[in-house]
């Protein structure tokens, strides 16, 4: 049926493009993430955290929410998890993975993703509008924007201060790895425009291979004008047209 259907994202090799969804107990932003994914042309299967078969998936996406309770710290318990395993083995094979917001604390806990996300700069809960800007597009979860373009998304996040030692942020300057930055409208980096304090004003990081990207905003909140606006799409078409 999927043939048919001519809104459907295909790969290069003609298939259509096969994603999942991991959820955990906890984990909330599933159905927001799949009503993001079928805005973009491909249906996601929802996978259970206690599988281990991601056979003929090309993108994992973890989504946002509180896995196991945030206890201990967020992401700690899940990252243990036994699909975890599956996720870095697909991860080193080459496929997509994107973690954002308790996925991102996911990753980095599993250490697909370096750093860590810890409380916010003032200890508060931040549910809001934020502005972050594209700093490379040459990737599969960019290339629909343009260099330099600031777009809309939505914070809800306690700790998502994202921090790394200062080896470990040069590095990630260096390589290209940062993918997205907290600004003004204007694109200006501001302490003001960094509410929660992540170092560099970092929203959003890459794998050394480009592969694996994490975020703590919500693109996936904004994919449809009745949501408000569809700042957010743009990254969900290209990662079903990678």
């Amino acid at each position: 049926m999927h043939g048919k259907n001519p809104h459907l994202t295909t790969r290069g090799d003609g298939a259509a493009m096969k994603t999942g969804i991991v959820i955990f107990p906890g984990i909330n932003r599933e159905r927001d993430m799949a009503i993001a994914l079928e805005r973009s042309g491909t249906t996601p299967r929802i996978i259970w955290h206690k599988e281990s078969d991601l056979s003929g998936l090309d993108l994992i996406v973890i989504p946002g929410g509180f896995s196991f309770g945030d206890y201990l710290r967020c992401g700690a318990m899940a990252a243990h998890s036994p699909v975890m395993p599956a996720i870095r083995a697909h991860a080193e094979r080459g496929g997509y993975v994107l973690g954002v917001c308790n996925g991102f604390q996911i990753l980095t806990e599993a250490q697909l993703l370096p750093g860590a996300l810890l409380r916010n700069a003032r200890l508060r809960f931040l549910a809001r509008d934020c502005n972050v800007r594209v700093e490379r597009t040459d990737t599969a979860f960019t290339s629909h924007y343009l260099r330099g373009q600031v777009f809309r998304a939505v914070m809800a996040h306690g700790d998502g201060n994202y921090f790394a030692d200062d080896a470990t942020l040069d590095r990630l300057e260096g390589e290209g790895l940062v993918a997205l930055r907290y600004t003004t409208p204007a694109g200006e980096i501001t302490p003001e425009a960094n509410r929660n304090g992540s170092a560099r004003s970092i929203a959003g990081i890459l794998s050394p291979n480009l592969r694996v990207m994490g975020l703590m905003p919500h693109p996936e909140d904004l994919v449809d004008p009745l949501m408000g606006g569809t700042d957010g799409k743009p990254l969900f078409d290209a990662l079903a047209a990678a």
